[in-house]
């Protein structure tokens, strides 16, 4: 029988539906190469990209091109199996961005190395996915210097 919900692998919580390489080849065309969340290029970062369900699985998400988002390592281990979070300021629910349904300009800015929320769900992101962690902070700085950020 085939299962149906995440499984455990070397401690980490794996996806129970292995994402066909079609599929997974189509979430990466369609983003360029870049994560959807903080839009740093794969080819800039030490692990390879990933392809995220947006909906999780045990939250009913299916494995389709429209529920894929391609993630860096570091915004899919954060992001997990969330769908929401706290606001930091307004302390309130807040639904997480969801790139096949919410546009990035709408709820983030760049400030140099900076990922600004400039809504309720980009602020509740960008806590998340600790974008403005001083290790990203710099590498995203390092990018700019270079002319490879953003994406």
């Amino acid at each position: 029988s085939q299962s149906t919900g995440p499984v455990a692998f070397a401690g980490c919580l794996m996806s129970a539906q292995w994402i066909p390489a079609g599929l997974r080849a189509e979430v990466r065309s369609r983003a360029r190469g870049c994560c959807e969340y903080c839009g740093v290029h794969e080819d800039d970062v030490g692990a390879p990209h990933e392809a995220d369900h947006i909906v999780a699985e045990q939250h009913g998400g299916q494995t389709t091109t429209e529920n894929l988002a391609y993630a860096c390592y570091h915004c899919n281990r954060y992001k997990g199996t969330n769908l929401a979070s706290i606001d930091p300021e307004s302390g309130q629910p807040v639904f997480l961005f969801q790139p096949r349904r919410d546009t990035w300009a709408s709820h983030f800015q760049i400030d140099g190395a900076l990922i600004l929320g400039l809504t309720a769900i980009g602020r509740t992101t960008s806590a998340l996915l600790k974008f403005n962690a001083p290790e990203r902070l710099e590498s995203r700085r390092l990018l700019i210097l270079a002319q490879r950020y953003p994406c």
